[in-house]
């Protein structure tokens, strides 16, 4: 392993290699760093971290004595096997699960659609990219990203989402979860956070990982609870309110008002509006985006393109109101954006030359069929099974009647070959409804694998 990316907080009470100690301990816990892998040296880690080598001895030393690393003499220190020690503390709340099971059948709601990537194009743009006259790709290039990447987005915002925003505005970076830990380092340390529940698990996870205070906020039919964002002590709101991940609900037209109103009250309140499968909507128009109506500057827009390309390129961004831009510049003036110059090259220019519009107008075609294929099959198996969400995005959720429970469900599908996601293990606090509802995604199903999949979900579950 040449080296390992933590973001170490020098601002925080807790000692810098004791930090780096735990972030060390956990991914060698959770299987990131690998049994038996080598870690840096003491200097090239240091100096890549701008840390003293006394801080990563003391924690380098801290992991040998628990056993989680070796030290080999004129070799270096080596990752252990930890399954053997018994005083591991991981937390209960998160397990460490690494999927094993081979699945015949994956309604995995991430998955896409690869096999209509247009990859002649891709293949071709990549090459001119790749230019040996193209000098300035070795460069660094802008902190917030390539402006030619960011005058498309902003492009691309203003006409299928509404947003209004400078290229200036916008800054790209390798996944939301490389993003949001930069916003929050923007905003006071004493803002707390509110998110819905259920939903995404990365985004609550973040806030806990850098000590910030998060509170979950219910959801209703139409979206996040306003009356009880209102009575809680949130101060930012994250929210999915084109398609809410996962019950798949939309916000609705007054709560979109009541929660831009709610941010306005109060000077310090900002709205993170989460956008991220937003392209595909199948019953009426895209709704434009939150940010759009937004008077007050009180919204930073994130979206990606795992949806929309894929999942690999790890290329997002983020959109933030006048009013943060210049702290923002200010606090990560010696950034670097984390994506690759010839990445941002290559999709300014698929997106330039009018072949992402191309490419999401056939996805969204090739996405409605197969919704459609999924409804119609399901429809064989009402009022037993009902199912909500399918207006927009690539998953939807079921709503089945039957003793048994979520887990039972998934479990049996699981035994059939089939992955199923039971919606309560996005809830925090893991609560059974009335009835059991499961999470189905379809996008890297084709329409036939879909029907047959379906009829064999129901067989599995004694479904008639």
């Amino acid at each position: 392993m040449d080296m390992l990316m933590f973001q170490l907080q020098k601002q925080s009470p807790i000692p810098l290699y004791e930090q780096l100690y735990r972030e060390i301990k956990k991914a060698i816990i959770d299987g990131t760093i690998d049994v038996d892998t080598k870690l840096p040296s003491k200097r090239k880690l240091a100096d890549f971290l701008q840390i003293s080598q006394t801080t990563v001895e003391l924690a380098y030393s801290q992991l040998v004595a628990e056993g989680f690393i070796e030290s080999r003499p004129r070799k270096g220190f080596y990752a252990q096997p930890v399954e053997e020690l018994a005083y591991l503390d991981v937390p209960h709340d998160e397990p460490v699960i690494k999927e094993t099971t081979s699945y015949r059948v994956d309604f995995n709601s991430g998955s896409i659609d690869t096999r209509s990537f247009p990859f002649a194009t891709w293949r071709k743009l990549a090459r001119d990219i790749l230019d040996e006259s193209n000098h300035e790709l070795l460069l660094s290039g802008h902190s917030q990203g390539d402006d030619a990447l960011r005058q498309e987005i902003a492009r691309y915002l203003y006409q299928s989402r509404g947003v209004i925003c400078d290229a200036e505005q916008i800054v790209i970076g390798s996944g939301t979860e490389q993003l949001l830990p930069l916003l929050i380092r923007l905003l006071d340390k004493k803002l707390v956070y509110g998110y819905e529940n259920p939903g995404y698990a990365l985004t609550h996870s973040i806030f806990s990982h850098h000590e910030r205070q998060s509170v979950p906020i219910e959801l209703d039919q139409d979206g996040i609870n306003i009356g009880e964002l209102e009575a809680s002590n949130v101060d930012v709101a994250y929210v999915t309110p084109s398609h809410q991940f996962p019950s798949g609900s939309v916000l609705s037209a007054t709560k979109r008002a009541q929660l831009l109103n709610w941010a306005a009250a109060k000077p310090e309140r900002y709205i993170i509006e989460d956008d991220y499968d937003s392209e595909f909507r199948y019953t009426s128009r895209p709704i434009p985006a939150l940010q759009s109506m937004d008077l007050s500057d009180r919204v930073i827009y994130i979206s990606t393109f795992s949806k929309s390309l894929m999942p690999s390129l790890r290329l997002a961004y983020m959109v933030l109101p006048k009013r943060l831009l210049r702290a923002y510049q200010q606090t990560f003036l010696h950034y670097s954006s984390s994506v690759p110059r010839h990445d941002q090259q290559l999709v300014a220019e698929f997106m330039k030359e009018g072949h992402f519009a191309r490419h999401l107008n056939r996805m969204r075609k090739l996405y409605q069929k197969k919704i459609k294929q999924l409804s119609s099959s399901l429809a064989l198996f009402a009022p037993v099974v009902t199912v909500s969400g399918e207006q927009a995005g690539m998953h939807i959720v079921l709503t089945i009647q039957t003793p048994l429970s979520e887990e039972e469900l998934v479990e049996r599908a699981k035994n059939a070959g089939i992955r199923v996601t039971g919606l309560q293990s996005y809830d925090v606090h893991k609560r059974a409804g009335t009835h059991p509802k499961i999470v189905l995604g379809f996008g890297g199903l084709s329409e036939e694998e879909i029907h047959s999949g379906v009829l064999d979900l129901m067989s599995c579950w004694e479904i008639r």
